[in-house]
């Protein structure tokens, strides 16, 4: 499985965003994230159903960050994709009447849904303004 980088990707987006006085369009957005436009658009849609971004069509369309960068955590951001897979790692179902496959299918399962929750808990302590804020020192 392919690491996913939307959640890093749009964390910068949203931090570059911030503050300017103009649209940022998605083709500027792409140049910055070394992507497609198109793909640009599906990841800022997300964000912009959870009401974290604006958009305008047209000539001198584009993005703009519709919140304060302090209302919104990593988690919401997170969420806003579609709760990418955290891990890609998983278990096992070659012999699933097999007791050893169902122990450490049990284990790995447990491990990793409390890893998973401490992940998750600590997203939704960081907020976007965390990192704005460490750029500008």
């Amino acid at each position: 499985m392919r690491a996913d980088f939307r959640l890093a990707r749009m964390l910068h987006v949203l931090s570059h965003i911030h503050g300017r006085t103009n649209t940022t369009s998605s083709e500027e957005l792409a140049v910055m994230l070394n992507t497609n436009p198109v793909l640009v658009r599906r990841m800022m849609g997300g964000l912009r159903a959870a009401g974290y971004v604006t958009s305008t069509s047209g000539r001198n369309g584009g993005w703009v960050l519709a919140v304060d960068p302090d209302a919104i955590t990593v988690l919401d951001v997170y969420q806003a994709l579609e709760e990418p897979v955290i891990f890609a790692i998983g278990a096992n179902v070659d012999h699933p009447g097999c007791p050893q496959e169902q122990a450490i299918n049990g284990a790995l399962e447990v491990a990793m849904a409390q890893a998973a929750g401490t992940l998750l808990r600590e997203f939704g302590q960081v907020r976007l303004s965390a990192f704005i804020t460490s750029l500008a020192t």
